[in-house]
């Protein structure tokens, strides 16, 4: 039996080539940490039911709380719920409330209740509703085994993100999930390579709580010191000694935190002394040099 851990499960085709930014999958793992929930797993699937179904036989092995966004619309490539059925060999039934709350949904905007929008009204015998108040198209919450539980969300951000906080998080915090907070701290080096900081920073490297890893991003390299705490002000009195440890032996090449940019801090520091800098671009001054 996996360890409780959740992963986010994207299906769409859009995805896979690359039409649109997975931006659900992003917010998702952010909630993720700030619930407390570990997240090992991702995974983009497109729109073809076998391929979804391997994607939670591969999922179910290893995770037990599975979440997923897309798929959920009227269109014959919309095929989440149907999946999710058929996966776990559970008829397909319509629901009269969500049914009426799409034919309310498509009088107000003007439109007809046609045979293929009733299809975002089947849900798996069993799956409570997951109320959709922005969209047409409602998610579920399913318990289709012992130490399983299923959550979908229209691929539509705003639609998910308002369902998630609404219902989704009371739901999960009601299920003992969310007891824990993990929170990040990064800090921010420049002129150093990422080999060179881990190599002086190696003994931190192999902490559990909290965690030590280091990474390279355009022009810097950075640390991510990571706590799992109850709360959010033992995770930062986790934090706060290893971190004031890794500034201290990356001395000079240690320039900020979390959101400060290198930019940012050298302006900070020019204002403090009242000083100025000017920069000239050297192929204008030589034209103007010429005359």
């Amino acid at each position: 039996m996996p360890a409780p851990s959740a992963e986010i499960i994207c299906v769409g085709t859009e995805l896979l080539l690359g039409e649109i930014l997975n931006s659900n999958a992003q917010f998702l793992a952010q909630q993720l940490a700030e619930l407390g929930i570990p997240h090992f797993f991702q995974t983009v699937v497109g729109d073809n039911l076998d391929r979804i179904h391997q994607a939670i036989a591969t999922a179910c092995d290893r995770s037990t709380l599975l979440i997923f966004t897309g798929g959920l619309g009227p269109t014959s490539d919309d095929l989440t719920t149907e999946a999710i059925a058929t996966f776990f060999q559970a008829s397909l039934v319509e629901r009269s409330e969500v049914l009426e709350d799409l034919d309310r949904k498509y009088t107000q905007r003007g439109r007809e209740l046609t045979a293929s929008n009733r299809k975002q009204a089947l849900l798996p015998e069993g799956a409570s509703i997951l109320p959709n108040p922005s969209g047409t198209a409602p998610g579920l919450i399913w318990q289709p085994r012992s130490n399983l539980t299923l959550l979908t969300f229209p691929g539509v951000p705003s639609e998910m993100r308002r369902m998630w906080q609404e219902t989704a998080i009371p739901f999960l915090r009601q299920q003992g999930w969310g007891q824990t907070i993990i929170l990040s701290r990064t800090l921010r080096f420049w002129g150093i390579s990422e080999s060179g900081l881990a190599d002086k920073v190696t003994e931190f490297l192999n902490l559990d709580n909290p965690t030590v890893a280091p990474y390279a991003a355009q022009g810097e390299v950075r640390l991510r010191v990571t706590a799992k705490a109850a709360t959010a002000e033992e995770a930062e009195q986790a934090i706060d000694p290893i971190a004031t440890q890794l500034r201290q032996i990356a001395g000079a090449d240690y320039f900020g935190s979390d959101d400060d940019t290198l930019a940012g801090v050298v302006a900070d520091l020019l204002k403090q002394r009242q000083e100025t800098v000017s920069v000239a671009d050297p192929a204008r001054a030589a034209v103007w040099a010429k005359r």
